[in-house]
């Protein structure tokens, strides 16, 4: 067990996915049957159910498909992290992936995003000068 209750527990089958995220890259499954790519891990296609399927690297982008700015979560390790942004974007590989924004400025749907990683954990970040502000703050 890694100590931590907030970050996940790899298994055999995960431990590439989280040992590369803990390297600053993010990995994907691709179905070398029907060839469409999917996240979360699994050991199978979810859309032809080959068990064909195998890690790639993914570019690291992504666009924002809908979010919302947690004020309250009396869940450790969140209660100290508030407000955060829990996101869904979609990868430009095609997969959508539950997420979190760090760093986010002004939000729409189909922003730009690109991953950054904290404690080896892949969150994203929206692309360009639009970072300057946090989630639920107003600009000075």
């Amino acid at each position: 067990m890694s100590g931590r209750f907030d970050l996940p527990e790899p298994d055999a089958f995960t431990r590439a996915y989280w040992d590369a995220a803990a390297e600053g890259r993010l990995l994907i499954r691709r179905c070398r049957a029907c060839g469409r790519a999917h996240h979360y891990p699994r050991e199978f296609c979810p859309h032809c159910w080959s068990e064909d399927v195998a890690w790639e690297p993914a570019s690291g982008r992504a666009t924002l498909y809908t979010w919302s700015v947690v004020h309250r979560n009396d869940l450790p390790p969140f209660t100290d992290r508030t407000p955060y942004v829990a996101a869904v974007v979609d990868l430009a590989e095609g997969p959508r992936m539950m997420t979190e924004v760090v760093g986010a400025g002004e939000l729409s749907a189909g922003a730009e995003l690109e991953v950054t990683f904290r404690e080896g954990i892949p969150v994203f970040r929206v692309s360009g000068p639009s970072r300057a502000r946090s989630p639920g703050r107003s600009p000075a």
